[in-house]
């Protein structure tokens, strides 16, 4: 059984991997989408996206959503894999859009961490050896000023939470978005070097590199 997982270099898509791997199943390709949508800061960053994936060793494959779903689905049934996965935990608007992309490729969709408890889970992905940073904060949410945090202990997570009591602490509701740094996918580890602060519509966000952190 082979899989492509999409990928943004965040928390929740590659914990979502690596239950997936866990249960034998090979996962050769991740799948970056460049958005139609607005910004994405994590394709603003797609140097280190590379990085990261190439930490894997992984093959990264990328798709530009202004090609449409259809074209998606083409795309994902060339790749001759037998599932789709992906991190969603309660946007069901999303899981539904995988779950139809999965039937038009035909593929089965995986969705490893839906419905989970989002406190139970971010301290699940920590206890696994999964570090992160935050590359991204919704304006309203926070300030910019947790940009770079890097949650690697639940004592950080903890740290966070109590500043923060209203936020996710997962982001789920959009209020943040992450970097994967280190894990037990990852051959090597690393550490963000923040290169500037940008502002879009809706985020404060970097632009960033990831460094070897030896």
């Amino acid at each position: 059984m082979r899989g492509v997982a999409f990928f943004s270099g965040g928390k929740d898509g590659l914990y979502a991997l690596y239950l997936v791997e866990k249960r034998g199943i090979k996962v050769p390709y991740l799948l970056a989408l460049k958005t139609s949508i607005g910004l994405s800061p994590h394709w603003e960053n797609f140097d280190a996206l590379k990085i990261i994936a190439n930490a894997m060793g992984k093959t990264l494959l990328t798709f530009d959503m202004a090609e449409g779903g259809d074209s998606l689905a083409r795309f994902i049934a060339s790749l001759e894999v037998d599932y789709l996965i992906a991190g969603d935990i309660f946007l069901e608007e999303h899981l539904k859009w995988v779950e139809w992309l999965a039937e038009k490729a035909g593929v089965r969709s995986l969705e490893p961490l839906w419905g989970r408890n989002t406190l139970e889970l971010a301290e699940e992905i920590l206890n696994a050896g999964f570090e992160y940073a935050i590359i991204a904060v919704n304006k309203e949410k926070l300030e910019k000023d947790w940009l770079g945090y890097k949650f690697s202990s639940l004592e950080d997570l903890d740290a966070f939470l109590d500043k923060n009591p209203a936020v996710d602490p997962l982001g789920e509701r959009g209020e943040f978005h992450t970097v994967t740094l280190s894990g037990p996918l990852f051959r090597e580890r690393f550490k963000l070097e923040k290169l500037s602060i940008e502002k879009s519509e809706k985020y404060w966000w970097l632009r960033f590199k990831v460094m070897r952190d030896d």
